[in-house]
C-alpha cells in the first residue's frame, strides 16, 4: 500500500467534501424516478408504454458503461473533471429530453438513456471512489452515505416532479428540473478532490494489516474469484427491484392504492432504499458483510414471495422490504469490494462490480416480460436471492484476511 502518513489536512475538509459528494447523488439519483415519469410521458408522445419503458433498462445500462468509464478516468485523472463532465452530461441529458416530441420518440432513449445514463454513471463512480479515500477508518461509513443519497432522491423529488408534471407540463418540467440539477451538480464538483498521496484520517492509526494491504489493479481483480462471487451477488439479488421499480404507480393502483398512495410507495422504496444502504454499510463495518449479503437476500425473497397477493397496505410493505434490501445489497457489495481489493483503483473496481447492477437491470425485466405474469416473475426473483445466498456462503469475508495468498508483488 502507498506510504501513509498524517498529513495535515483540516479535519472538517473531509466532511465538506462528502457533502458536495452526497448533494451531487442526490440529483443524479433522478434516473431512478422513471415510475413517476412514465405514464405522463406515454401520453405526451402518444407512444407504447412498453416502447417507453425501455427508457429504464437504457438508461440502467449506459449508467453502468458511465461506472466503469468514469471509474478509470477519475483514477486517472482525479474526480473534478470527471465529475464537472458528468454534471454536464447529466443535465443537458434530462434538459434534451424536454426536446423529445411525438414525431420522434425514440430520441428517449438517447436524451435520458444515453446520455443521462452515462452522466449519472460518472458521478456516481467517482462519488463512492472519493468517499473510501478520505475516510479510511470508516469505508462503510462513507459509501453508504454517499449512496444514500442517490437512494434519498426519490424521496426528495417524487411528489415534486410529479406535480411539475401535472401542472406545468412534461417538456418544462424535464426543462427546469434538468437546468437546476446540473447546476447544483456542477458547483458541487468544484469542491471536490482527492485527499493528499498517503492521507490518513487524523489520529487513525492503521493497523500492519492495513500498511501492507495488496491494492489490486482491475487487471487482477477479474482474475480472482472474489470478484465474481461479490458481482454475482449483486446481479442476483436486485431482479426484484428493477423489475418493480417501473410499475410503482401502476401496479400500486392494481393493487388497490389511490393514485396518491401509489405515487408515496415511490417516496416509501427511496426511504427504505436509502436506509437500507446507511444500515448495510454500518453493519459491514462491524460484523461479516457475507452475513449481511445473506440477511438482505433473504428479505428479498420473502417479500418477493408475498408481493404476489400484496394489496393494500401489505403491498406498501412489500414495496418497502425490497427496497430495503435493494439499497442494502448494493451497499454491501461496495463495502465488501473496497476491503477485499483496496481504494487505491476504487473507481475502476467499482465500476466493475457494478456490471452485476448493469446486467440484472438489463436481463430480468426482459425476461419478466417474457415470462408474461406477475406471479411467475415473483416466483423467478425470489428464486435468484437463493442464488444470491449460496454465493454469500461460497465469498471471502476480507475481514479474515488478504483474497489470495499470491505471491506476486503489490502493484506500485
Amino acid at each position: 500500500m502507498e506510504n501513509l502518513q498524517e498529513v495535515k489536512v483540516h479535519p472538517k475538509k473531509r466532511y465538506g467534501i462528502l457533502a458536495a459528494a452526497m448533494i451531487m447523488q442526490l440529483c443524479a439519483g433522478i434516473v431512478y424516478m422513471w415510475s413517476v415519469f412514465q405514464q405522463p410521458v406515454t401520453n405526451h408522445l402518444n407512444w407504447d408504454p412498453q416502447m417507453v419503458a425501455m427508457t429504464v433498462s437504457i438508461m440502467l445500462t449506459m449508467f453502468v458503461v458511465g461506472l466503469v468509464v468514469g471509474g478509470y478516468a477519475q483514477d486517472k485523472l482525479g474526480p473534478r473533471k470527471i465529475m464537472l463532465l458528468g454534471s454536464i452530461l447529466f443535465g443537458s441529458g434530462i434538459v434534451s429530453t424536454s426536446f423529445v416530441t411525438a414525431d420522434a420518440p425514440w430520441m428517449l432513449y438517447i436524451t435520458y438513456g444515453v446520455i443521462a445514463g452515462f452522466g449519472a454513471g460518472t458521478i456516481y463512480s467517482s462519488s463512492v471512489a472519493l468517499s473510501q479515500k478520505w475516510f479510511l477508518e470508516k469505508k462503510g461509513f462513507a459509501i453508504g452515505m454517499v449512496i444514500c443519497a442517490f437512494g434519498s432522491s426519490l424521496v426528495v423529488f417524487s411528489y415534486l416532479v410529479h406535480w411539475g408534471l401535472n401542472n406545468i407540463g412534461v417538456q418544462e418540467t424535464f426543462l427546469y428540473f434538468g437546468a437546476t440539477l446540473m447546476v447544483i451538480c456542477f458547483t458541487s464538483a468544484l469542491f471536490v478532490q482527492n485527499p493528499p498521496k498517503g492521507y490518513l484520517p487524523p489520529g487513525f492509526k492503521p493497523s500492519q494489516k492495513m500498511l501492507t494491504k495488496r491494492q489490486y489493479h482491475p487487471k487482477e481483480v477479474v482474475k480472482t474469484k472474489q470478484y465474481y462471487l461479490l458481482m454475482g451477488g449483486l446481479l442476483f439479488a436486485l431482479p426484484a427491484f428493477f423489475i418493480l421499480s417501473p410499475m410503482f404507480i401502476s401496479l400500486g393502483v392494481e393493487r388497490g392504492l389511490t393514485v396518491e398512495l401509489a405515487v408515496f410507495s415511490v417516496m416509501l422504496a427511496g426511504i427504505f432504499s436509502a436506509s437500507g444502504r446507511l444500515f448495510a454499510s454500518w453493519s459491514a463495518d462491524k460484523i461479516s458483510g457475507k452475513i449481511v449479503m445473506t440477511g438482505l437476500a433473504s428479505l428479498i425473497c420473502i417479500s418477493s414471495l408475498g408481493m404476489i397477493i400484496a394489496t393494500g397496505t401489505w403491498f406498501l410493505v412489500g414495496v418497502a422490504a425490497i427496497a430495503f434490501g435493494f439499497g442494502g445489497s448494493i451497499s454491501t457489495s461496495a463495502t465488501m469490494m473496497a476491503e477485499s481489493f483496496g481504494t487505491k483503483f476504487g473507481g475502476m473496481n467499482d465500476g466493475l462490480l457494478m456490471i452485476g447492477y448493469g446486467t440484472s437491470a438489463l436481463v430480468f425485466p426482459i425476461i419478466s416480460n417474457m415470462l408474461g405474469n406477475l406471479t411467475y416473475t415473483f416466483i423467478m426473483v425470489a428464486a435468484t436471492c437463493i442464488v444470491t445466498i449460496i454465493l454469500a456462503r461460497i465469498v471471502k469475508d476480507p475481514k479474515k484476511g488478504d483474497i489470495e495468498s499470491s505471491k506476486s508483488s503489490k502493484v506500485k
